[in-house]
Order: structure tokens, then sequence, then C-alpha cells
């Protein structure tokens, strides 16, 4: 039988922002995390809303599968009184912003991890659901909201004691200061950025989200109740810089190390940065690409041989850099003389680890039919391996389908859950989360309200609350 999702039952409290923030939201939330994102109401005047962003807005984020949003001013007293509230209920709190805009919105760390290191703090009163009026007047000031277990979650750009803390930017400046981008590009270039994928994402989000379960770990070890809430405080500087340990350590021993193997040089002269020929990708006759990385001697031998270029010692000279120049051409040659699909004929099923270099619109199923997306339908090979997936197995309690229509319609005990062979892999259909959307079903689950009882919906998405409460923000 299989199980409920691994992070059934925590609750997601996400500020909206752009990219890492949202991502981590995301990975929580394929995992069975109740994440609620809170949103500006439409037609506030507000800017991007990203790591660099100094003001919440409203969100055009995508990163939105299972989740639900909430549309609040935070800027009027009883927005703030609701995200406190919320907060009180939350096991996790996002906060994508950067450093003190949550304090300036009294809703900074410390109002909800205030209790004395060392010493657990009483455990807060259950107080009734928000806005009712026989609560009217009732204030809702730091203690009444303190969460001594809940695990406060923030991503930034840069460091957050570095030089560059007060200093907006983008991924390829984080890259940038982290020594990263340095390394990116071919010989004799400058450097390249890339996709916003190795700051915003794996050095941001996908961070962040490690962090955030270490801490829950600690808050479970602890016993809930008992506390055990604290910061995560995560920045894309660091988190790009962590990911490039292996060719920064590679770095310190030189270009020649290992025979050339196992050092690393300048940019684009490297084994494994496109300096090296059985490391690169190669324009084939129809204006494809494949992709080579046949690095040991075994996978090497297969490449030459598929390429019908054995016989030239250089299997014995791989690691020769005086003999790059000449396997360069002689590789790219060969692999103009054929069409793609010609290539991969070749070599699928072979050791030659030689690949097409697919991309999404080969990828990407419909449910719509051939018109729909990159390429449409008619033109996916079903057989690739790009249905979209949970990034992990879990088997015994696997993570919600990314085909949020695969989720609905899948048994509770079979592999509905978007893991495993035969489940619809659908998952590139953007998806844009309207602020306010599904957020009714989502106070009803964590607060017990009711709209029109507690609350109604103004044009915009904004909420608007039965009783306004007072609180001592």
């Amino acid at each position: 039988m299989v199980g409920p999702p691994p992070l059934t039952g925590i609750k997601v409290l996400e500020f909206a922002g752009l990219a890492p923030g949202p991502f981590a939201g995301l990975l929580l939330a394929d995992a069975g995390a109740s994440v609620l994102r809170v949103d500006r109401p439409k037609g506030k005047n507000a800017s991007s809303s990203s790591s660099s962003s100094s003001s919440p807005s409203a969100s055009t984020d995508q990163l939105t599968r299972h989740k639900a949003s909430i549309a609040v001013d935070l800027k009027d007293p009883a927005g703030r009184a609701l995200a406190l509230r919320l907060a009180r209920e939350a096991d996790v709190l996002i906060d994508p912003f950067r450093p003190g805009v949550m304090e300036r919105l009294g809703l900074g760390p410390d109002v909800f991890l205030s209790s004395p290191p060392g010493t657990p703090p009483p455990p807060p009163p259950p107080p009734p659901p928000l806005p009712r009026e026989q609560q009217q007047g009732q204030g809702h000031g730091e203690r009444a909201a303190a969460n001594p277990r809940l695990v406060y979650a923030r991503v930034t750009g840069f460091r957050r004691d570095g030089r560059y803390r007060d200093m907006a930017g983008h991924d390829i400046n984080y890259l940038a200061v982290s020594g990263v981008l340095d390394m990116l590009g071919r010989a004799g270039e400058r450097p390249h950025p890339p996709a916003n994928i190795l700051g915003d994402f794996a050095g941001g989000g996908a961070v962040l989200f490690q962090g955030i379960l270490m801490a829950l770990l600690v808050v479970a070890a602890r016993g809930g109740s008992g506390g055990g809430g604290q910061v995560v405080e995560a920045n894309m500087v660091d988190g790009a810089s962590y990911l490039a340990t292996f060719p920064r350590l590679a770095r310190k021993r030189g270009p020649d190390a290992a025979g050339g193997a196992g050092g690393w040089g300048p940019r684009g002269t490297n084994l494994l940065d496109g300096g090296c020929p059985y490391y690169d990708t190669y324009e084939t006759q129809d204006g494809g690409y494949m992709a080579v990385g046949a690095l040991e001697p075994q996978f090497f031998s297969a490449l030459v041989r598929g390429l019908g270029l054995e016989g030239r010692g250089w299997e014995a000279r791989r690691h020769d850099r005086s003999c790059w120049a000449e396997m360069r051409g002689a590789f790219a040659a060969a692999f103009r003389g054929r069409a793609r699909r010609e290539w991969e004929a070749v070599f699928d099923g072979t050791d030659a680890c030689c690949t097409p270099v697919l991309g999404y619109g080969e990828l990407e199923a419909t449910r719509r039919g051939s018109g729909a997306g990159e390429g449409g339908d008619r033109d996916r090979d079903r057989d690739r391996e790009g249905d979209q997936r949970p990034v992990v197995t879990l088997r015994e309690t696997p993570c919600l389908a990314v085909d949020t229509g695969a989720a609905a319609a899948a048994p509770v005990d079979g592999p509905s859950r978007g893991q495993g062979p035969g489940v619809p892999g659908d998952g590139y259909a953007g998806e844009v989360l309207v602020p306010g959307e599904k957020g009714e079903e989502r106070l009803k689950e964590w607060l017990g309200w009711e709209k029109g009882r507690d609350f109604d919906v103004a044009e915009g998405g904004g909420l608007v609350l039965k009783t306004v409460p007072t609180s001592k923000l």
C-alpha cells in the first residue's frame, strides 16, 4: 500500500517572490506540504518581487503546482495581523525578499522565535479563528504570534553580511561574485552566462529546500511542541560556490594534475568544460547536435568505433592535449556526415556516451492534441525520457504527480503520484496561480474559516476580513 507523500501535514506560508523562494515552495508542495502563497492584491503598484526586490508584489510566478494563494495587503494592519495568524499555524515560512523587508513589515523572525535560547517557551494559547465579531478589540501582538517551532526560511542573492548585501542583483551577478561565472565559456572568449539554473534554482531554491528539511528534522527531534524552530538562511552566492566545489578544488591542483584528467585550468581548456574533444557537442548534417562524454577508455573506444575513426592510436593518447585539435576536427567532420537520427541509431544501446541534444519541444507531451506546444504532440517520441516526474522516487511515500490532472484521476494506492513508467508526465505546461486562487480551501484547512462568514474576496483577489483585528505591530 502506498502511503501519503512525505511532507503531508506540513504547512508552508510562502510570501510571493520570483525563482528561488517559489522553487523551494514547489519542492515542498510536490512532496505533499500544504503551501499557501501570500500575494499582493492585483492592482497594487510594485516591482518584481525577487530576492533583489524591496517589497512584495502581485506575482507572475509559474512555480505554482499544488499551491494555493491568498491576496493580502501587508501594509494594512489587518493584513499584517492575518499574516501573523497564519504564521502561528505554519511549520515553515518562506521569506524571498531583500534583507529588512519582513522586519519593516513587523513579520521578521524575532516576532515568532522570540523566546530566550535554552528556555522552552510556553505553548501559545490556541485562539479562536480570526476574524469573529466576539474578537473585536482583541490584540494580536508579538507574543500572541509566537511560534517556537517555526522554520523561518529566507533566501537572498548576495550574502546578508557581505559587501553587496544592499545591492540589487540577478543570477548572473551572483555567479559573477561567487567565482563560478569565470569558469563558464569557451577558451579565449568572455565568460558566458548560462540560463538562470545555477544561481536561482540549484544554488538558491534547492539549497533553501535542503535547509528547510534539516530544520524540520530538528523540530521533529524535539517533539514539535517543544520548539526547535530556527532561522534558515541561504544565498545564491554561497549556493553556487558550493555547487562548484569539485572544479574549485581541481583548480588548486592545476591543469596538469593526473595527466590533465584531474586538474583544472583556464575556462574552456579542461576535460569537463568543452575544452576536451570527447566531452563536447557536435553538429549533425541536419542541424541537430550530439553530446559526447566518452571519458573512460572503454567508452572512448566505443565512440571512435561508432564514428569509424578507430586505428589512429588515439585510445592511448586521449589525455595528450597536443592531439585534441586533430581529434576535434575529425569528430566534427564525422558528425556532419549524417543526420542526428542516423547517429542515434549508431550509438543507442552502446557505451559510447553519445546521446542526442534534445529540445523541450521533442520531450513535451500534451493532452490537447498535435497542435499544442512547441513542436506539437505529433513530433514527440514517446520513448524519450522527457516526461517530467518528481525529482526523487520514494517507493513507500511517493511525491505528488507533476501532472496535476493525472494526480486527480489516479487511484490513491496506485502509482498515482507521478512515479515510474506509465504515469503521464505532462508537467511542462505553465500554470499561473492568480492571487487569491484556491485560497478559500486552504484557509478552511488551516484556520477553519468560511467565505462569507469570516472573510470575503474583493475585486483583484484581496481578502476582506469580516472583522478588522487590532494589532500591536
